[in-house]
């Protein structure tokens, strides 16, 4: 595969040079000045730039730079390439799980894609075929970060697909559950299928009931033509298209449990005999007409409840993507890769810097920094040395690393993860199960009701008994009532995803709907959990003093003040640098001996004026950290240490208090500390209490009146959060946490926290409005069809409207609001 050769260097007038800010050629991030190539036309930041800069211009694919500048793309990124070769895409055992037979010799597969992120980068991908010739269609799913590949495997192998990708800077690995999507995609098709029949099957018996209706009944020769031929073509959309209900029915005889498709099949076949009936002995009328449309618009309605319910699930699958589907083996005679499902327990993996971890371990070799905010929400990354555990689907950010295999799969913390929030949607909330007891008695009365309605007109018009009773059974199919419930749920949990909320079940949704008492974490949670410099005190000489010494320290305090005090001049010489454990930090600055610690410590040390005191002990007194920094034996400042408290959380509080939520704080931080911030917030709690332990938090959980919602972020919060109705982790918390939580935020702040229950409110507002729309219509229509109002072809249209409004009510409502 020829990639292209990069532009040569070329001097030119107005060419940049490495003393002006020179942007990349590809990405159009700043160069570094090292990089910089004087007099070059073209700039790259880093090799993997320069290596997709080349490929695009070889294959003749400038126009991509176009598509992203139209775009105006705001977060410009460096290209990824690994440069794998991708071989294990061609093992038998890789081929039997991911690849499946497009027809015709063809092949094709489901990747999912990194750095996928605009439009410009979906018309890049989809000329795959440019750069690998055996590449026939390259379909891209920007919303799912993958791209469907169909390729000729006589032409070219899939590995020299996964190169030509990875060239583009579009690392590939195949989609996680292959072979349940592959299934889902085949239940789609023949769902589209069945469908396209009964659509089909319908506007063609139309056409001749409109002959029959028109006028060619003066002609008994033509009218059993007619007959018969809507006899015969209804047949196909009636037992093969219409299965889906009959098999529906026939398990809701089987299991004595009454179902929507119940009455439905029973319309659908009642209609079919009755106009065959009427057919071979050529009197009456034929529903074909009917029972056709019926069936095509009832899988209609089918077919949008199902899109909505795929997209629901959505959130997990993505999840699951990120997760590497090969991983690099250290064997004693070299690396090789293998497919992440074969790693054995125990075995030596090599990640390299940029990559995802495919499973959960221990590190061996190499220190490095990892990204883990897919478990954790935490955007900082986290140092990590021999010794250390890892976790699937993180990434390692620095340097090379091996880690020792412990758990693969679903059995990694990712893994497991997912798991929970799966088995969690699935629960069903108590007004999910109210809807089913009263669709379920609907069904009897409605099948009592059709068979009182087709004795009681067999006395009036028995010519029109058997119309009425059909009306009566396809107008009022209960699927508005049963779809009343999941599709707004459906909906709601759909929204809140999009706006920054994993809800995992309907039934947290219900409870949410409530007033409750909130109880929340301090830590993390109303507070930034980090430390910031609230305030100075003293001589403002000696920040540059000590910001050159707190920079060789990784302790919090020492963060914070580096983070801000100006930086030091180059020329501070610090000596005899000594860090004393819970004390303080030790060194000579240009010759003069500072001292930077608590008060305890410096008093051991320096001489601490009154003043100094006592702006210490005020700031100790309201919760806060002081820190005093002494020069030569004597105290000079004291820097005052908070952790801010979030800048939305007092409105969103009052907020949740207006609302009726009742309000408490339980924390492990000390008494003071909660005290503080509690004052701080200016809003009415119930209960503030510090210094309380995990054990403590579970008891004031399950010791609480009504319903609770408990909002944290640690491991100290999991036994509560998973005790409580409803457990909210917010961003940055633990793995633990997430894992016992109802839902997880991953926004920072309170504020998400009152879009939940506001969102939840709403939601459970829109259940309420479509029950009472399907039983209002339910009601309605079944008086008409009662009276002979309606025939059953009105009934066939005014049937999926219900479901359809029912649908529109879901998924118009504003249940949850997107971030802006």
């Amino acid at each position: 595969m020829t990639l292209g050769a990069l532009p040569e260097p070329v001097t030119a007038p107005g060419a940049l040079d490495a003393s002006e800010d020179v942007a990349c050629s590809h990405c159009g991030l700043p160069v570094p000045p090292a990089r910089v190539e004087d007099h070059a036309r073209v700039q790259f930041c880093c090799d993997g730039c320069r290596t997709v800069y080349a490929v695009i211009h070889g294959a003749g694919l400038e126009r991509y730079y176009k598509h992203r500048a139209a775009l105006d793309v705001d977060e410009p990124r460096p290209a990824a390439t690994s440069e794998r070769s991708y071989a294990e895409l061609d093992d038998d055992k890789f081929r039997e799980l991911y690849v499946r037979d497009a027809g015709d010799g063809l092949l094709s597969v489901e990747l999912a894609l990194s750095n996928l992120h605009c439009p410009a980068c979906v018309w890049l991908v989809e000329k795959l075929g440019k750069l690998s010739p055996g590449v026939v269609e390259a379909t891209v799913d920007l919303a799912q970060a993958s791209v469907r590949v169909v390729w000729d495997p006589s032409v070219g192998k899939l590995s020299e697909v996964a190169q030509a990708l990875d060239s583009l800077g579009y690392p590939p690995h195949p989609r996680q559950r292959a072979a349940a999507l592959e299934a889902r995609r085949r239940e789609d098709r023949a769902l589209l299928s069945r469908m396209a029949v009964a659509g089909a099957v319908a506007g063609n018996v139309m056409l001749i009931a409109f002959a029959l209706y028109g006028g060619a009944d003066s002609d008994p020769q033509w009218v059993g033509v007619f007959r018969w031929v809507s006899l015969v073509v209804a047949t196909p959309a009636v037992f093969w298209s219409g299965s889906v209900f009959f098999k529906g029915g026939l398990a809701a005889l089987r299991t004595r449990t009454p179902h929507m498709d119940l009455p439905v099949s029973l319309g659908i076949l009642a209609g079919y005999l009755w106009g065959a009936v009427n057919t071979v002995l050529n009197r009456g009328d034929i529903y074909f007409d009917s029972v056709t449309a019926v069936v095509f618009l009832l899988l209609v309605g089918r077919w949008l409840q199902r899109r909505e319910q795929h997209r629901a699930k959505s959130a997990t699958e993505l999840l699951l993507s990120l997760t590497p589907s090969t991983a690099r083996l250290v064997e004693d005679d070299g690396i090789r890769e293998v497919p992440a499902h074969a790693i054995p327990m125990g075995a030596l993996l090599e990640i390299r810097a940029g990559e995802h971890l495919p499973a959960d371990g221990i590190v061996e070799t190499g220190s490095s920094s990892i990204d883990a905010s897919l478990l954790t929400g935490e955007s900082v990354p986290v140092d990590v040395e021999p010794g250390m555990r890892v976790h699937a689907g993180c990434i390692n950010v620095s340097s090379r690393i091996t880690v020792r295999a412990e758990q693969t799969g679903e059995a990694t913390r990712l893994g497991k993860l997912v798991q929970s929030i799966e088995a969690a949607a699935a629960r069903r909330a108590p007004i999910q199960l109210l809807a089913d007891r009263v669709a379920g008695r609907f069904v009897m009365s409605v099948l009592a009701l059709s068979a009182l309605t087709f004795v009681g007109w067999a006395f009036v018009d028995p010519t029109r008994a058997v119309e009425n009773a059909i009306a009566l059974l396809v107008v009022t199919c209960p699927c508005a009532l049963g779809l009343a419930t999941p599709l707004a749920v459906s909906a709601a949990v759909g929204r809140a995803a999009r706006a920054g909320l994993l809800i995992k079940g309907g039934d947290a949704l219900e409870r949410l709907a409530h007033p409750a008492l909130v109880i929340f974490d301090k830590t993390g949670t109303l507070t930034a959990g980090r430390l910031e410099l609230s305030a100075w005190h003293g001589d403002e000489s000696v920040k540059p003093w000590v910001s050159a010494v707190e920079a060789r320290s990784a302790h919090p305090i020492a963060r914070a003040l580096v983070a801000a005090l100006p930086e030091p001049p180059a020329t501070l010489k610090v000596e005899a640098l000594l860090q004393v454990p819970g004390g303080g930090v030790h060194a000579q600055v240009d010759g003069h001996e500072l001292v930077v610690g608590s008060l305890a410590h410096v008093r051991e040390t320096a001489m601490v004026p009154e003043e100094l005191e006592a702006h210490a002990q005020a700031a100790a007194g309201a919760g806060r950290t002081p820190v005093l920094v002494a020069v030569n034996g004597v105290a000079r400042a004291v820097a005052v240490f908070a952790d801010p408290i979030r800048p939305d959380a007092a409105e969103a509080l009052a907020e949740m208090s207006r609302m009726g939520h009742r309000l408490a704080i339980e924390s492990g931080d000390h008494p003071l500390v909660v005290a503080r911030v509690a004052a701080e917030l200016g809003v009415p709690f119930v209960s503030v209490r510090g210094g309380v332990s995990p054990e403590e938090k579970l008891r004031a959980v399950e010791s609480a009146d009504g319903p609770v919602v408990m909002v944290g972020d640690g491991v100290n919060d999991a036994a509560a959060l998973a005790a409580a109705g409803v457990g909210v982790a917010v961003q940055g918390g633990a793995e633990a946490s997430l894992a016992a939580a109802d839902v997880y935020a991953n926004r920072p702040g309170v504020r998400p926290v009152l879009e939940l229950l506001g969102g939840a409110r709403r939601t459970f507002g829109v259940i309420r409005r479509n029950m009472l729309l399907s039983l209002a219509y339910n009601l309605v229509c079944a008086s008409l069809a009662v009276a002979g109002v309606i025939s059953p072809l009105i009934a066939a249209i005014l049937m999926p409207l219900s479901s359809l409004s029912v649908v529109t009510s879901s998924y118009r409502a504003k249940t949850f609001r997107s971030p802006p």
